[in-house]
């Protein structure tokens, strides 16, 4: 049995997560949520993107189908859909905006 990290928390580990956290402040991001931070939906979205998800449906249920693994990549519990399209709708642009300008001028992101 392998214990070390999953290759996609080892992918984000190569985040700027302090300067990421900078920027949701600058724009209240995490301003009155009660499950899900700006940096887990960041991480929701990617693991989307990296596994070619194509709905919400479709994230919730390959999120739902590595349950035990969701932890160690880095995310608090599955994700309902609708919690996500609520964070999808509600949350700030601006923020992975500037995070991925961010990434495009950083030579080491």
């Amino acid at each position: 049995m392998y214990l070390g990290k999953t290759l996609f928390a080892q992918v984000m580990d190569f985040l700027p997560w302090k300067t990421f956290h900078r920027i949701v402040n600058r724009y209240g991001g995490d301003h009155r949520t009660r499950s899900l931070s700006c940096a887990e939906q960041f991480r929701v979205m990617a693991f989307a993107q990296l596994t070619y998800r194509e709905s919400l449906r479709d994230i919730e249920v390959c999120l739902t189908a590595q349950a035990g693994k969701l932890y160690h990549m880095g995310i608090g519990a599955v994700v309902a859909r609708s919690t996500l399209a609520d964070a999808n709708e509600s949350r700030d642009w601006r923020i992975y905006f500037e995070r991925n300008n961010l990434s495009l001028m950083s030579p080491t992101v």
